[in-house]
């Protein structure tokens, strides 16, 4: 450009030639005649394409093979090297890399996609799952993400799982409707196998059951994106991003998912006084105007939990998603009905919730309670010793002491009153029990009549009235009765 100048400055106030500027400044006269018709450059504009001898009869070869690149894994596509190696090794191309280089990334900015500016009006939402690292209860493991953002206000949600489960979905759902205080009008989802059975050929979408109950349950109509094209939902797949980079970076440590999640509620809540560039207002309040045109008030919460039939085997276990859960004996061979929470397995026989356990996201994992076979035990003492669902059930120190004295005062019997023992915490609490235990340890007695009394002496606050003279299970000393002629030879002995 300094040149551009110079020249011109030459030409029109210094008064030389056009001819003489150019010997002058080393260039041609030609190109001094273009300077003078522009004060500033133009640019370059080809008026003819490129003639290319060595590539132009392999174009169509290229062409076909970028195409058929789009309908490809992103990381199954050719590079710009492969497809120079597929034409020298293949079709007997003679050229350089370079100009393969050039003309593929020309074709592919050429038919980049273009978009059209989107208006968001207010009450709608997008939905979708995220991961991230993190360390939960000590343990590294991926977590789950759900993400909603209203597009119109950019209000957003964020929660986290253990897994992506159908469960997780909908809990999601229930969270985001209770922060955000009302039900979108619709939500725009991608093709999750959660809400979306198959496809069909005219392009609609055939729901599963757990979705069509959620939809049923709130009312709001459901879109879906097109296969593979992320940007159809664009705002979420951003907040997906921004929600990874911003709220999970560093890698969040926390003793538990409700911790996490309360501190992802607590991020959401503060994103709502940010302003955004080029929007009006803060985030809070334009999700005024998405709230007004909200489904309000809410309903009352969905069941977010996965239904499905089972039966307890001949060990009262239950098989739920890979893994066995106790239910006490009584319910063996039984037909039963699990519901999968997120955190939870609640295990029914009828309209009898039977068993609850602890969600657990291992394979091949079994989740015992302990309390569902004593009952069982107190026929099968021999199996005590054994017992794999006592074999990790860590009891006071006072319940150890307790067994040791029965079974030295009492034998096999003594067995079965500790097992009984045991049997108080299907009612008490086991602060309770042990506090019993302790009681009778302190009296010298040890027995279950004697647990059970002072357990529920205890909780009634009345005092133990434990008949000492003839309780059973007191340490005794056997007397025998000695004769006189007993005493005579003791006598005699005594002289000699």
């Amino acid at each position: 450009m300094e040149l551009y100048a110079r020249v011109r400055h030459a030409v029109q106030i210094e008064g030389i030639s056009e001819r003489a500027a150019a010997d002058r400044f080393g260039i041609n006269a030609r190109t001094v005649s273009k300077m003078m018709k522009f004060s500033v450059p133009p640019g370059y504009v080809r008026k003819k394409p490129p003639f290319r001898p060595k590539l132009d009869a392999f174009t169509g070869i290229i062409d076909a093979i970028v195409t058929a690149d789009k309908d490809r894994p992103k990381k199954q596509r050719h590079t710009s090297r492969r497809i120079f190696e597929r034409l020298r090794d293949e079709h007997g191309f003679t050229g350089g890399i370079t100009i393969v280089k050039d003309y593929v990334a020309g074709w592919r900015q050429r038919t980049q996609e273009m978009f059209v500016p989107l208006v968001h009006p207010p009450g709608h939402a997008q939905a979708d799952f995220g991961e991230a690292l993190g360390v939960i209860g000590g343990v590294e493991c991926k977590i789950h993400f759900f993400a909603m953002v209203l597009p119109h206000s950019d209000a957003i949600f964020v929660v986290g799982y253990p897994a992506e489960t159908t469960e997780a979905f909908c809990d999601a759902h229930v969270r985001a409707f209770q922060f955000f205080g009302g039900v979108p009008q619709s939500i725009l989802y991608d093709n999750t196998k959660i809400a979306v059975a198959r496809i069909l050929g005219d392009g609609k979408r055939q729901r599963t059951r757990v979705f069509s109950e959620l939809q049923s349950h709130y009312l709001f109509t459901d879109r879906f994106g097109r296969p593979g094209k992320g940007n159809d939902k664009g705002k979420v797949e951003g907040l997906v991003g921004y929600a990874r980079r911003n709220f999970l970076v560093p890698v969040p440590v926390f003793e538990s998912f409700e911790a996490l999640n309360a501190y992802l509620e607590d991020c959401c809540r503060q994103r709502q006084s940010d302003r955004l560039r080029g929007r009006s207002g803060t985030i809070g309040e334009r999700l005024e105007r998405d709230l007004a045109v909200f489904q309000v008030p809410l309903p009352a919460p969905y069941d977010a939990c996965e239904k499905q039939p089972g039966s307890a085997n001949s060990l009262s276990l239950v098989r739920y998603r890979y893994n066995d859960y106790s239910v006490p004996t009584a319910y063996g061979h039984q037909k039963v009905l699990i519901r999968g929470y997120v955190h939870e397995v609640v295990i029914s026989c009828g309209a009898e919730i039977i068993a609850r356990h602890p969600r657990s996201y291992e394979r091949e994992d079994i989740v015992f309670n302990p309390l569902h076979y004593l009952a069982l035990l107190e026929q099968k003492t021999n199996a005590l010793d054994q017992a794999a669902p006592l074999a990790d059930w860590v009891l006071p120190e006072e319940f150890t002491t307790l067994r040791r004295l029965l079974e030295a005062r009492m034998g096999k019997k003594g067995k079965r009153e500790f097992v009984q023992v045991l049997r108080l915490m299907e009612v008490f609490k086991i602060d309770d029990v042990a506090a019993g235990v302790r009681d009778c340890l302190a009296r010298g007695v040890a027995g279950f009549d004697a647990v059970k009394h002072l357990v529920l002496c205890r909780i009634e606050r009345r005092p133990p009235r434990l008949d000492m003279t003839i309780y059973p299970y007191l340490p005794k000393a056997v007397v025998a009765t000695t004769s006189a002629r007993s005493y005579m030879d003791l006598l005699a002995g005594v002289g000699a």
